[in-house]
């Protein structure tokens, strides 16, 4: 596997986030083609993708439909074209082919990268009808129910590079497709460990947050942060409060906080589950937080009950970086991101891991936590800010990038000649 996974300097060592990055020998330029800009995995990683393409004197091009962080792309150094690429329909993924090809020609674009399926077919045959490298990135692990929806999925190995935010999906994407390991790419996500920095987060701001969910000083709170999708598994967590009642814990709080873009009735489901089971008291579907550092920071503890292959959480990265301990199903990430028992001793854990799709797993895992005297949990957070500083540190991985785009450039200038 052609690996470029960050192992960046130590918190002694680290250069100040708004330091100016080693600049590319060769200025590329790259397009971005992502479904949308809303806030999703692949849509922050659109955004972070630019920044390190323009800190590096590079140009961006991102294409998608307007969405919320269109600022932060022009705002990072981009450009931005609106187009809506996140049909499934055959003739509007045709026409969009032909716009793509017009752009990557007319802007002498080198890389074309698709980060997401949709986006993926229309761009997959602009590249090749303008004879330019076609790249994919992968944030998480797609269903396959049906032939159907593999044959759909598989667009995003035909990359000439394929990129995987961890190697847990590098992993999946060998094992499911057979795709060679020297064509995958392992880039981590970065975080921004100025902003989420615990001693940067005033007590103001965590008040101002713990208000606004309604949480009393003694209460525990339970972060679950993300979209309310079916495969992040907040159905998990409800089942797993119905546990922890029955098992006489009390005074806390499971805190949902990401968007429901009400295209499906999960939402309504995971209401129906609440109160079926008796547990709308501890269940707080929040708004989406905008002062994301205060919301870890007002937590006890980050759950991922994810329950399907989910990569590499950016949520989770932060709430690291915010010292806050985590709990992850081995669908929500992997080693690679957090450092769970039985693969490190107890000494090294970042925190802990439970069975995907098991409430009474994840209930046990909180138990557990909760159990342990207060010293100890401090000391997981401790080493999880630490496990970030030294692997996900935005400026190594910025340099990695950097690498990996330049070598994928070269092979547009190889095949002209």
């Amino acid at each position: 596997m052609s690996s470029y996974s960050a192992s960046g300097p130590g918190l002694k060592e680290r250069a100040p986030a708004d330091a100016a990055r080693p600049q590319s020998a060769e200025k590329i330029t790259v397009m971005i083609v992502v479904p949308s800009l809303d806030g999703g995995a692949a849509d922050a990683g659109a955004v972070s993708l630019t920044r390190i393409l323009a800190a590096g004197g590079n140009r961006a091009i991102v294409v998608s439909r307007l969405g919320r962080l269109v600022a932060d792309v022009t705002g990072a150094g981009g450009e931005f074209i609106p187009l809506d690429v996140s049909s499934h329909n055959p003739f509007v993924v045709l026409r969009n082919m032909v716009r793509l090809r017009r752009i990557a020609r007319e802007q002498r674009c080198d890389i074309i990268n698709a980060h997401g399926r949709a986006a993926a077919w229309s761009a997959f045959l602009a590249a090749k009808l303008a004879g330019v490298p076609f790249v994919t990135t992968w944030y998480k692990g797609f269903r396959e129910q049906n032939l159907l929806k593999r044959l759909y999925n598989r667009i995003m190995v035909r990359g000439d590079r394929v990129i995987a935010v961890s190697e847990q999906l590098a992993q999946l994407v060998n094992d499911r497709y057979g795709t060679p390991w020297p064509q995958i790419a392992v880039v981590p996500a970065s975080v921004d460990l100025d902003r989420f920095d615990p001693e940067r987060v005033s007590r103001e701001r965590v008040e101002a947050v713990r208000s606004a969910w309604g949480v009393r000083p003694e209460t525990k709170v339970i972060l679950v942060v993300g979209r309310i999708l079916r495969r992040k598994g907040h159905d998990v967590v409800v089942r797993a409060a119905r546990r922890l009642k029955e098992n006489g814990f009390k005074d806390f709080l499971c805190v949902f906080v990401g968007e429901d873009r009400g295209r499906t009735r999960y939402t309504g489901e995971l209401w129906d589950l609440a109160l079926s089971n008796g547990t709308v008291d501890v269940i707080r579907m929040a708004a989406p937080v905008t002062d994301m550092p205060a919301a870890y920071a007002a937590a006890d503890v980050v759950v991922s009950a994810a329950v399907q292959p989910e990569g590499q959480q950016r949520a989770i990265l932060e709430a690291q970086a915010m010292m806050k301990p985590v709990i992850v199903s081995d669908m929500g990430a992997g080693t690679d991101v957090v450092l769970t028992p039985p693969a490190v001793p107890e000494g090294r854990v970042t925190g802990l891991r439970f069975h995907a799709g098991s409430d009474a797993a994840l209930a046990g895992a909180l138990v557990r936590f909760y159990a342990m005297p207060e010293p100890n949990r401090r000391a997981i957070g401790t080493r999880g800010r630490a496990w970030v500083l030294d692997h996900f540190d935005a400026g190594s991985i910025a340099d990695q990038t950097l690498k990996l785009y330049g070598e994928i450039a070269r092979l547009k200038s190889a095949s002209a000649t």
